[in-house]
């Protein structure tokens, strides 16, 4: 984000969550002054811990419209990635999930239609607004089908924020991001993220459990390119009134990617189950995105190569397994960090 009208003030939402915080962190290095606004949901992927030096932390909930104006006022830019990410969470507890994922978004675009008005706002979205793919990859003029509560809050929440761009006259984008992955994403479980909890797993010494045949394909993003789609979407012009998929890009079949990690994991192993019967009427199946839109928008694309971030992404859970419970000590399977093969 360069230019003599460069945003350089901040505020995060969810900014100790596993992008957020990592959002925080580059912009605190570029010079922003970064405050981050965070409620540490239970079961979300906040920690106090997340905290970049120099980000102004405010614990707080994104429904506060008044404390949302209050950090607002006078920033440049407003990110919003505050929500929850479970799937079968949202068809156990949907209300709980329309809180957050929606309630919250209509909050955060009144109190920045309230303080803010000219800010640069970007909301995290997902892919899973468009259900199971009709056809791969998918663009953004794929129906939006999704297959869970937390699918349709979250595509509601986006028709709000394209049409508080158009009504409001405001800088609103969204960024329907696929698979994002990397250092602080959740690893306990399958929450945020199944490769989390496939990481997780791994270096705890335990089997992978992949799904299926294991020949579905996803795509996955890097966490830093993930923040790159970010600046680059709160920079562009362009990128105003409109909904654009952020992902890796290239397909990879669970199978690759379990054989992927094992290869930089010696001593890993990984085995095939059915999938259980409760994901069956909420799984997408095979699915990736086209991301032409957000580069011809804004100029944006991945860089990370898979391997190259798995392997970051391990070495940082080796060199924090105290704080994040990744790996037992006394187990064998556990390599240390000097031993993850280069890519």
């Amino acid at each position: 984000m360069s230019g003599a009208r460069a945003p350089r003030s901040a505020l995060v939402i969810g900014g100790l969550g596993f992008i957020g915080a990592a959002l925080c962190e580059r912009l605190v290095k570029a010079g922003w002054k970064v405050a981050a606004l965070d409620c540490l949901l239970e079961g979300g992927g906040g920690r106090e811990g997340h905290a970049a030096a120099g980000v102004e932390v405010v614990f707080g909930d994104a429904r506060d419209r008044l404390l949302v104006e209050s950090l607002a006022e006078g920033r440049d830019a407003v990110f919003n990635l505050a929500g929850r990410t479970g799937h079968l969470d949202s068809v156990r507890d949907p209300e709980g999930d329309l809180e957050h994922n929606l309630r919250g978004p209509l909050s955060v675009l009144e109190a920045v239609r309230r303080a803010a008005p000219l800010a640069a706002l970007v909301h995290a979205s997902t892919r899973q607004v468009y259900g199971r793919a009709e056809r791969l990859p998918v663009d953004e003029t794929h129906p939006l089908r999704p297959l869970d509560p937390n699918g349709v809050h979250k595509a509601a929440a986006e028709q709000l924020c394209l049409q508080y761009a158009s009504l409001h006259d405001m800088r609103v984008s969204v960024l329907r991001l696929t698979n994002v992955y990397g250092p602080r994403m959740r690893a306990s479980d399958a929450r945020q993220n199944f490769l989390g909890y496939w990481v997780g797993r791994l270096l705890r010494g335990e089997e992978l459990v992949v799904f299926g045949d294991g020949t579905l394909r996803r795509d996955h993003l890097y966490v830093e390119d993930a923040v790159d789609a970010f600046l680059a979407a709160a920079a562009a012009p362009a990128a105003v009134g409109r909904a654009m998929n952020v992902g890796g890009g290239r397909p990879v079949s669970f199978r690759d990617l379990a054989d992927t990690l094992i290869e930089i994991v010696p001593r890993g192993r990984w085995r095939l189950e059915p999938l259980p019967e409760e994901r069956r009427s909420i799984d997408i199946g095979d699915s990736w995105c086209d991301i032409a839109l957000a580069r011809s928008l804004t100029g944006w694309a991945p860089r990370t190569p898979l391997r190259e971030g798995l392997r970051s992404t391990l070495e940082f859970y080796y060199e924090h397994a105290e704080t994040y419970g990744v790996v037992a000590r006394s187990l064998p399977g556990a390599v240390p960090p000097r031993r993850v093969a280069a890519s």
